[in-house]
């Protein structure tokens, strides 16, 4: 067994939250997505309740960029706020129902970013690092599922996962890795960082359940 303290930043983050991380691939909505098998509104569904985490994430890491913690993690070309909007934007219909309230699990989940946002905002770092580590890895496996399951052509509908070629992506979470090195030598209180991230895969489990039921 490998010691925590033979760990770098990145890597004590990935080992502390790959259990979590396997039962959130296999809960709810995921199951039904990774199989290429999720129907349009479903999938609306999920980019709404998205939207609303980013759009509460992307701000309160823009206010925190000078902080020396909080700081080498803000890279707005990662920024997914605007690609759902235009992901949304493309995927309605207008024909469609009215779309539903955000699940439970969202709005706790943007109470608990508005928390940190103003009382603990080196803790945002570990929802950078679940939400975009993940967008430039997995995502990219979902832009094609994605496109496949809902007959999309080209990069329409599919703009969420959209961060330029592999060799930009590659080089995107190069940077990523970097960035959350230079976090673990300064953060005071790394193991807080790291419990805060199983914290978030356990909240993106909630509200995939969620979305699950509701469908």
């Amino acid at each position: 067994m490998i010691e925590t303290q033979t760990l770098s930043f990145p890597q004590r983050l990935k080992a502390a939250t790959a259990e979590e991380h396997r039962r959130v691939e296999r809960s709810g909505v995921m199951v039904t997505l990774l199989r290429g098998r999720i129907e349009r509104v479903a999938y609306l569904a999920l980019l709404r309740n998205l939207h609303a985490i980013y759009a509460a994430l992307e701000p309160a890491l823009l206010r925190h960029a000078a902080s020396a913690v909080v700081g080498p993690v803000v890279m707005p070309e990662l920024f997914r706020t605007e690609a759902l909007e235009r992901d949304l934007q493309t995927l309605h219909h207008d024909a469609d129902p009215p779309a539903g309230a955000l699940r439970p699990a969202t709005a706790a989940y943007v109470a608990r970013l508005h928390e940190l946002d103003a009382k603990r905002p080196e803790l945002l770092v570990a929802h950078a690092y679940v939400r975009y580590l993940g967008d430039l890895s997995g995502g990219q496996q979902l832009r094609r599922i994605v496109g496949q399951a809902l007959g999309l052509a080209g990069a329409a509908g599919t703009r969420f996962y959209d961060f330029g070629d592999s060799a930009r992506v590659s080089a995107l979470a190069l940077r990523f890795r970097a960035a959350l090195e230079e976090v673990g030598a300064r953060a005071h209180d790394a193991d807080a960082i790291v419990a805060e991230a199983e914290s978030a895969f356990g909240r993106h489990r909630q509200l995939f359940e969620q979305l699950a039921a509701a469908a």
